[in-house]
């Protein structure tokens, strides 16, 4: 904005009030104007075009008498068209505008809970907006837009907000972690019974093996070499089964000692005894 000579330059997204001897004239809008100072024209003022904006903090009480701080952008420019009441009839239009909001707020925020301040923060906002638009519309001012950007409680409470919240979070963890290990144990229980039903069914197996084995020697046996009876081939057998272990403790580096009575009758005491306990064993069965 400019004067020199008589003539006034108006920048852009702006507009000038003239006046004449005192009276409200003429809206200057951006250009060059002719302002002839020595008829009694002057520059009363100026006002901005652009949008201009507005932080608002507001302390109020929630319905569980919680005090919570709340921050409200207000974005508002003066009408081009109504420029002269915006300009005449407000003297501070920012301290208007945040009476309005702290009036709006107030009387919002204390109808609600602290968790329902948080979910409504948009209807919050736009009662605001609704209030000041239908307000400042006669002062020559537009509500472009109103934010609630920010909601801050007492530290106390967001400390114990906090809190709740890890508590709640951490028996969350507790519980998955607690079923984890439940699973865990299921699975390890079954594996392991799994694990000892075929390792059963295999020594049971290994035995049927075992059992069919001598039965065929002897009936082999038995047919090959006459005169033999079926205790003459289980003694034969017993005493190879026996010699066969003595050969494997000896052969393995990691077996114990072991003392058993060892001479021309002890094989005969073991086949002896063998034969008893299967002896034994069937008269059970039967």
């Amino acid at each position: 904005m400019g004067q020199a000579f008589g003539c006034l330059q108006v920048d852009q997204s702006n507009v000038i009030i003239r006046e004449h001897f005192g009276k409200f004239d003429e809206v200057l809008e951006p250009g060059c104007h002719c302002l002839p100072w020595c008829l009694g024209y002057q520059v009363a003022g100026g006002l901005s075009l652009r949008v201009q904006q507005l932080d608002v903090r507001c302390e109020t009480k929630t319905k569980d008498n919680v005090f919570v701080t709340v921050v409200a952008s207000v974005q508002y420019r003066a009408v081009a068209d109504k420029a002269s009441d915006a300009f005449y009839r407000l003297t501070n239009t920012r301290e208007q505008i945040q009476s309005y909001v702290f009036d709006v707020i107030r009387a919002s925020v204390p109808k609600l809970n602290l968790d329902a301040v948080f979910e409504q923060k948009n209807d919050i906002a736009k009662s605001v907006e609704d209030e000041l638009e239908k307000a400042m519309s006669t002062y020559g001012y537009e509500i472009v837009q109103t934010l609630i950007v920010d909601i801050e409680p007492d530290p106390h409470v967001k400390r114990a907000m906090n809190e709740i919240n890890a508590a709640a979070r951490m028996r969350v963890a507790a519980n998955d972690k607690a079923e984890a290990d439940k699973i865990l144990q299921i699975k390890k229980a079954e594996g392991e019974a799994e694990s000892k039903y075929l390792s059963g069914l295999g020594i049971a197996r290994q035995r049927q093996a075992i059992v069919d084995g001598l039965r065929d020697s002897v009936l082999a046996f038995s047919e090959n070499v006459p005169g033999t009876t079926a205790k003459d081939v289980m003694d034969m057998v017993l005493v190879t089964q026996y010699f066969d272990t003595m050969k494997e403790i000896g052969a393995s580096s990691k077996s114990s000692s072991v003392f058993i009575p060892h001479g021309p009758g002890a094989v005969r005491d073991v086949a002896s005894q063998i034969r008893e306990g299967l002896l034994q064993a069937q008269s059970l069965k039967s």
